[in-house]
């Protein structure tokens, strides 16, 4: 029930922000990259979709939900809330910091990281990021690309 109810708190209140809405945009992907934690590596995919919000010619901060699969036989599919803050790099590059809180089925905790996303037209771009899951199992690492659509 608590994820319904954060994934609805997120959904809605970027949803409902119509007058900051002018002032950004959305976005959805897919991304896939590799997965590891005491030893062990694994391929793993995933969605997201956020709104990032103007701050200026230089600077936006945005919101986003996700869930990411770890390609391994049981494992769950890690869903998280977060933002992120950055900078914006030349006409078509952001760079940025990201953080927020994940949960699975058995495990839940706060993530932190970075990346950076690159216009490649009008619509599309792609992204590199890592991320680092502080959940209350063994801490996971996730490096990865994606490529998504700005709406």
């Amino acid at each position: 029930m608590r994820k319904i109810v954060i994934l609805a708190a997120l959904a809605a209140a970027t949803v409902a922000s119509p007058a900051l809405a002018q002032s950004g945009e959305g976005r959805a992907e897919v991304r896939g990259g590799i997965a590891w934690a005491q030893g062990q590596e694994e391929a793993f995919a995933g969605i997201a979709a956020g709104y990032d919000f103007d701050l200026g010619d230089t600077a936006f901060v945005g919101a986003e939900v996700s869930a990411d699969k770890v390609l391994a036989g049981g494992a769950d599919v890690l869903f998280s809330v977060g933002g992120r803050v950055g900078a914006k790099v030349g006409d078509a590059g952001r760079v940025y910091a990201l953080g927020g809180y994940g949960f699975t089925e058995g495990d839940d905790g706060a993530f932190a990281g970075a990346g950076y996303q690159h216009n490649l037209g009008e619509k599309l771009f792609a992204k590199i990021e890592y991320r680092r899951t502080l959940v209350e199992g063994p801490d996971v690492n996730f490096a990865g690309v994606g490529v998504g659509l700005r709406f």
